[in-house]
């Protein structure tokens, strides 16, 4: 099939690499002069493991291209993938779709003969119905069907959410616009993925509850590492208890310094906003929103609380800035909070990060980056994982207490074991369990 995905982000790019390794013909059109002439030169602007590889193997196959120009592509095209931005709208927090209506005025006046408009960016519920209603009322004479089709990719492991997905979700009701859509996922249905069609508001509502319910999940686990900071329980301990029951199951109960990145947080305040406008408000997402945000900031005080309380002129070395790990993403990342909670209180912050340190640069403050963790470490009175990379779970815990002026661990991602950094002479402290002084 001759695919258009305009848009040539995360979920652009990983969207339409995959659709290419189906077979399709795939065309990635974007406005970004600077994003287009590096994919041309098989440079890939972002962090996915395994993307560079499938653009590269299609790109040489003839499957895959890019283009500055929307009208050509579209012009053939069976379908069009809306793949561009939806952030949260300055003022208000609603997100903010005028990069979606942009791209369907454009996509209707290109269009020739049946064409599915498909969105898959993630947009508040009714946007496909306003879709719609442009195509009608400003171009009545194209024969456009618009579908819903939300991704749940997970940063870091989204080729394999897009080639082995959970559920395959199709919002739509015209029956040419559905068959169109079995085509383009043929390889996958073939293959037994899920392939559930509903209408396209329920479509539409099932990627936000999605979102905002792993979120929920999170912050819970969150909340519930604090009590047992109080009473004395170990929280990856409960998570592993209440996660064995198939009913809540185990995914999304690790506790850390709050969830960030380019969905949860725009999505989960998309939804209050949707909620409150439909007069039915949602007050555990509501709940969710404001502990998240206080929490991040929380975690600062907890390193504060580890150097005695004050870190005024104390050298605090930070492993990890991206919001997780596999991903060069910095979007709603809780290190920002965390390290300008830390510059508040006066500390020299060094930090690292295996792939987010140039976006880092453009939102921390006055911070020093290094080129390894030892580098960061040395004279440092206390040492933050924030992110939970590989390579920090088998650090040389020998040569980091020579390093380090003071043997102070803040766990926020609990990947160290009480017992083997009391072995090394450290005092740990983790997310909702004992901290232990060396």
């Amino acid at each position: 099939m001759r695919i258009v995905m305009i848009g040539s982000g995360y979920v652009g790019l990983v969207s339409g690499a995959c659709l290419a390794d189906f077979g399709h013909d795939v065309m990635c059109v974007d406005k970004s002069v600077e994003k287009i002439e590096a994919l041309e030169r098989g440079e890939v602007p972002i962090f996915e493991p395994g993307l560079d590889a499938i653009i590269e193997h299609n790109r040489a196959a003839g499957r895959m291209s890019f283009s500055l120009d929307l009208a050509g592509p579209v012009a053939d095209a069976d379908v069009v993938f809306i793949a561009v931005g939806t952030p949260s709208r300055r003022g208000d927090g609603h997100a903010d779709l005028s990069y979606v209506y942009a791209a369907a005025r454009e996509i209707a006046a290109a269009v020739k003969g049946f064409t599915v408009v498909v969105t898959k960016s993630t947009v508040p519920v009714g946007t496909g119905d306003e879709i719609e209603r442009i195509f009608r009322s400003e171009f009545p004479e194209k024969d456009i069907a618009v579908v819903s089709n939300p991704e749940f990719l997970r940063e870091g492991a989204a080729i394999a959410d897009f080639k082995r997905p959970d559920r395959i979700v199709i919002g739509s009701e015209d029956e040419r616009a559905i068959e169109v859509m079995r085509e383009v996922y043929r390889p996958l249905y073939l293959n037994e993925a899920p392939l559930f069609i509903c209408e396209r508001r329920t479509s539409e509502l099932i990627k936000y509850a999605a979102n905002a319910f792993l979120a929920m999940k999170i912050t819970f686990i969150n909340e519930i590492a604090d009590l047992c900071e109080k009473i004395g329980a170990d929280v990856q301990k409960v998570s592993k208890g209440i996660g064995m029951d198939k009913r809540i199951g185990d995914k999304f109960l690790h506790a850390g310094p709050g969830y960030g990145g380019s969905c949860f947080p725009k999505d989960t305040l998309a939804l209050v906003k949707t909620a409150n406008d439909f007069d039915s408000p949602l007050r555990l997402i509501e709940a969710t929103v404001l502990v998240n945000d206080n929490r991040k900031r929380a975690m600062g005080r907890k390193v504060v609380a580890a150097c005695d309380g004050n870190v005024q002129g104390k050298k605090i070395s930070v492993l990890g800035l991206t919001f997780k790990p596999n991903t060069d993403d910095m979007r709603d990342a809780p290190s920002i909070a965390i390290i300008q909670a830390l510059l508040d209180g006066g500390a020299d912050v060094h930090v690292f990060d295996p792939e987010g340190m140039e976006a880092a640069k453009a939102v921390l403050g006055p911070v020093k980056y290094g080129n390894n963790p030892y580098e960061i470490a040395a004279d440092a009175d206390a040492l933050v994982v924030v992110t939970e990379w590989d390579e920090f779970r088998a650090l040389d815990f020998r040569r980091l207490k020579q390093e380090m002026k003071a043997p102070v661990i803040v766990d926020l991602r609990n990947i160290y074991k009480a017992d083997e950094m009391a072995k090394y002479g450290f005092s740990h402290f983790p997310i909702g369990k004992r901290k232990s002084k060396a």
